[in-house]
Order: structure tokens, then C-alpha cells, then sequence
């Protein structure tokens, strides 16, 4: 021990320094602990958060054996549903590979996400330092704050991306998780928690669970469906208590139960961060995770929050349940963009409404002006010769980014169009969250669909006349003809002189198929006014 910390001090700086000595000790508690390194392909990671003046998390990694394949270590350069450019690497310092005796292997950075170690076989320890992205200013890309990660001296945010890399050819291998930090801290992941340690799966999983922790969180659970959801609450006031979201979003949670008949999750985790950072929201398949702004909490900001909150809850169905194999099989060094984000953000997005409608939370009107609003946004804010598919294809470019917004708008639109007509096609029976629901139980969360073969599944399942609609309005760019479609139910939409919606009105003299069709529509506890 003293040849080996002696030499470092020669060699390095102070962090490296106490680095590499955690990675000693890791290295002699893993060979006193019976079967720790087995022939499991496992990779059991520490992170220190003491770190916090400088921001920094400092992660040991003990790694199995290690081949040629495995000489890469690689750091995230996007992440699923984020649709943006994070390289991860850009905050990555004092990477360090070592062997069983602590000595520094040679290592090459040979780009912003990827380290290529030399005798990649005889590495045992990987250490690394990472700085905050919420922390760290960045001139280009800068990274989601609901994506990225804090430490702070009082709580933490830890995104699986935004902390911890992976050695080539190992994203699908078992990980462990140690966290050091202050015993007084609650922690708050959808996460197993078992002898110590934080388990996933596989790096998916890992980037799929995000981990807020914390002195001052609070916690509330209630059940949907029989399934736990737990609700934990970071406000740097401490203006928001995690009670009054759970009393918030209530009748949102149960509204989504019914929607979907039973919840296709074991458990759920809402993970809110209120503080001084921009605002959003990410989903994941058993829980979301939201930046916003703190401040007094009001029931006009409590349903301000619901409704972000039951857009990303929907995304339990999709894309966790509905997924590509592009999602399944994702590439975090080189993304592919799917073209299904009609499907994963527009849907979801115009679901998050209208569960809401039919469980009387939301009356028709308030629902209405939502879809009209929407379409404002999409004509006036956004340029409309971008289709759907476009939008989904060059998401990750600048140009795609500009465009990216619209999905929330033309996305939900379009979605509502199409359960319009698959309900007029099926006599009021059979609408977008009936085939939403079919989806899902021929796919499920292990079974990806075919990237290029959804459409035309989904017109087998229902009717030749809804891929005339795919080739208008999702593969197009032709404008949504919301007079048309909302006719159908008995309701007029009032334009401009430029054609820009303005308002709906109800028809108290709708036709009889016209109200049938409006029943089938809204469900029977949908409120008129």
C-alpha cells in the first residue's frame, strides 16, 4: 500500500490521489467478501457525494474481467426521451484504470464520451470524477435540467446518464450502486434496495431511475389500481410538501387507473425537485421526474402540475408497454431517432387531457379550449410543412430541435383526430385508448414492435381508411382538419378570417348520430359545462 500511494503522489494531483485510495479499499473490502467478484458479469459502482463545494461526484467502479471487447469505456452521449445532444463526457475528469495492485493502466481519450484502456484484461478499478450538469456551465448543449444532476450540500439529483459510464459491450450487465452521503439524508428511487446497495439490471435500467436524495425531502404514497405510488418532494423553501401533490393529483391518479383499467406497473415514483433551475419533466417506466419552480403552492399551481404529471404517468403505457426496437435495443454513443414520437409524446400528451374529460376533472369547454389553444400554437409558432414523422426523424438535429415543441401541440391535435375517427368507424366502441390498450397487451414491456411495421399493424387491427389517415396527417403535413372531425361529434369550431381556431362551441342541436358519437366520445361522467 505504501509503494503504490507513494508512487501516486508523484504522479498526481491530490483528487487523484484520494481516488485511487477509495479504489484500494474498495478493491481489498470486494477480496474479503466471499463471492463479491464472481464469475457474474456484474459492475458494482461507489459514488462519493461529499464532494459538494466542487460539485463533483467521484465514482469508483469495480469492474469483472474485462476483455479486448471491453477496451471502450463510454459515457452517455443522449438518453431515451430526452432528444437531445448530452455528452456526458464533457463533464468528466481524472479518468483513471487499475490494476489488482493499484497501479495506473495507460489510457486514451480518444473522444468527448469514450476512454480507450490499454489491457483492458488487467483492469480491476475504474475511477472517475464527474462534475453537476445543473452545476456546471456548459457553450453548447446544454442538458435538460429534469435530465441531468445536482449536489448541492443539503440534496442531490442523480440521473443514471449524467454520473455513470460503461465499459463497452457491458450496457446490458447487472449493476450495483453504493452512495455516500450523510446518514440524515432520505433517498427517493424506484430502485430495489437490497444489502447496502441499489440494484438494476442492466445501464437501462440504471438510466431508467433516476435518484433524488436529500435532508429536507418529504414522501407520501397512496395506491392506484392496488399499485403503491409514492410521491417525494425536494422544495428549497420548503413551500411544497410532498401531501399536498399527492391530494393535487388524487384525482388525476385514480382518473388514469380507470382510463387504463388497471396500472401495467408494479410501482410507481414521482420524483419533484422544486428550486431555482429551469423547468421540465422526464418519464420513465416506473416512475417521472420533474424540475420547477419553488414557490407557494397554490390549487391553481397544484393543477398546473397535475397536468404535467399525468402526461408522464401515461407514459407507463407508452413507449414503456409500446416501444420500438430502437428504444429497446437503445444506443447511447450514437442515437437513433424512431419515428413513432406521435405515438410516445403526441398520444401521451393528448391522453393526459383527455382521461382527465372523461372522469369529469376536467369539463368539456376547459377541454376544448386546450385542443384550440394547441392548434394556435401549431399554425402560429411552428413551421407546419414539418409532418409528425419528419419532426421524429431529425429530432436530435438543430433544426428538429426547433420544430421539437410541436409534438405537445400538433402531436396531441392529431392524436385526438385519430380516436375521433376510430370511434366513428367502430360505432362509438372502439377509440384510441381501446387500441392503445391492445397495443399493449400484444407488445408489453419485453416485446418491442418492428420500427418500420407499427402502421400498418395498426390498420390491420382496425381499418384501411386509418392508413389514409397515417399518410395524411402523421407520414403528411396536411393540416389537421379539426372543423371537420369536431363536426362529427355535434361541436363547431369558430376561425379567424385567416382560418386560426379560436374557440368551440357546443351544438345544442346536434343530430342524433352526432350526440351518439359525442356520448361514445366523452364517457358518462364527463361534465358538460
Amino acid at each position: 500500500m505504501q509503494r503504490v500511494v507513494s508512487a501516486i503522489i508523484c504522479a498526481g494531483s491530490l483528487n487523484k490521489i484520494h481516488m485511487r485510495i477509495r479504489a484500494l479499499a474498495l478493491l481489498l473490502f470486494l477480496a474479503g467478501v466471499p463471492g463479491a467478484v464472481s464469475a457474474q458479469q456484474t459492475l458494482r459502482y461507489r459514488v462519493d457525494l461529499s464532494d459538494t463545494a466542487q460539485h463533483v461526484f467521484h465514482v469508483t467502479l469495480a469492474v469483472p474481467r474485462l476483455t479486448a471487447k471491453n477496451d471502450v469505456f463510454e459515457f452517455a452521449s443522449t438518453a431515451p426521451g430526452t432528444y437531445q445532444t448530452m455528452d456526458i463526457g464533457r463533464f468528466v475528469r481524472d479518468f483513471t484504470a487499475l490494476d489488482a495492485s493499484g497501479a495506473a493502466l495507460p489510457v486514451e481519450h480518444i473522444s468527448t464520451n469514450q476512454y480507450r484502456i490499454t489491457n483492458a484484461a488487467a483492469v480491476r478499478i475504474i475511477t472517475y470524477a464527474v462534475k453537476a450538469t445543473r452545476d456546471t456551465v456548459v457553450a453548447r448543449f446544454p442538458v435538460y435540467p429534469m435530465c441531468g444532476s445536482r449536489l448541492q450540500s443539503d440534496y442531490a439529483l442523480i440521473n443514471g446518464q449524467a454520473v455513470f459510464g460503461f465499459p463497452r459491450g457491458m450496457q446490458s450487465v447487472p449493476l450495483t450502486i453504493q452512495l455516500r452521503y450523510p446518514k440524515s439524508w432520505m433517498v427517493g428511487t424506484s430502485l430495489p434496495f437490497q444489502h447496502g446497495s441499489y440494484h438494476a439490471e442492466s445501464y437501462d435500467h440504471l438510466v431508467d431511475s433516476p435518484i433524488l436524495l436529500g435532508a429536507r425531502l418529504t414522501r407520501a404514497t397512496l395506491l392506484v389500481t392496488g399499485v403503491p405510488v409514492t410521491i417525494v418532494v425536494q422544495s428549497a423553501s420548503g413551500a411544497i410538501a410532498a401531501t399536498q401533490l399527492r391530494d393535487a393529483m388524487r384525482g388525476m391518479l385514480m382518473a388514469a387507473g380507470a382510463f387504463l383499467g388497471k396500472l401495467p406497473v408494479s410501482r410507481y415514483t414521482f420524483l419533484y425537485d422544486f428550486g431555482e433551475a429551469g423547468v421540465g419533466a422526464w418519464e420513465h417506466s416506473y416512475g417521472s421526474e420533474y424540475v420547477l419552480r419553488d414557490t407557494a403552492f397554490t390549487p391553481a399551481y397544484g393543477r398546473a402540475i397535475t397536468d404535467v404529471a399525468a402526461h408522464e404517468f401515461f407514459h407507463v403505457v407508452t413507449p414503456l408497454n409500446i416501444h420500438s426496437e430502437i428504444i429497446e435495443h437503445f444506443d447511447f454513443e450514437t442515437p437513433t431517432p424512431s419515428q413513432h414520437l406521435w405515438l410516445y409524446e403526441g398520444t401521451t400528451e393528448w391522453a393526459a387531457h383527455k382521461m382527465q374529460l372523461e372522469a369529469g376533472l376536467k369539463s368539456l369547454p376547459t377541454f376544448l379550449a386546450a385542443v384550440a389553444q394547441k392548434s394556435r400554437l401549431d399554425r402560429l409558432h411552428f413551421d407546419t410543412t414539418y409532418s409528425l414523422t419528419k419532426l421524429a426523424l431529425t429530432s436530435f438535429s438543430d433544426s428538429g430541435q426547433r420544430q421539437y415543441g410541436n409534438i405537445y401541440q400538433r402531436g396531441a391535435v392529431v392524436a385526438g383526430l385519430l380516436d375521433i375517427r376510430l370511434l366513428e368507424l367502430s360505432g362509438g366502441k372502439r377509440g384510441l385508448r381501446e387500441l392503445v390498450l391492445e397495443l399493449s397487451k400484444r407488445y408489453g414491456k419485453r416485446r418491442a414492435f418492428a420500427e418500420a411495421g407499427l402502421l400498418d399493424t395498426i390498420v390491420a387491427m382496425t381499418s384501411p381508411d386509418i392508413g389514409e389517415f397515417f399518410r395524411r396527417f402523421v407520414q403528411g403535413a396536411e393540416r389537421p382538419p379539426l372543423k371537420e372531425y369536431y363536426r362529427k361529434l355535434g361541436i363547431t369550431l369558430i376561425e379567424d378570417e385567416k382560418g386560426i381556431p379560436l374557440r368551440f362551441e357546443v351544438d345544442e342541436h346536434a343530430t342524433p348520430d352526432q350526440l351518439r358519437l359525442r356520448e361514445a366520445w366523452m364517457g358518462t361522467k364527463a361534465k358538460i359545462v
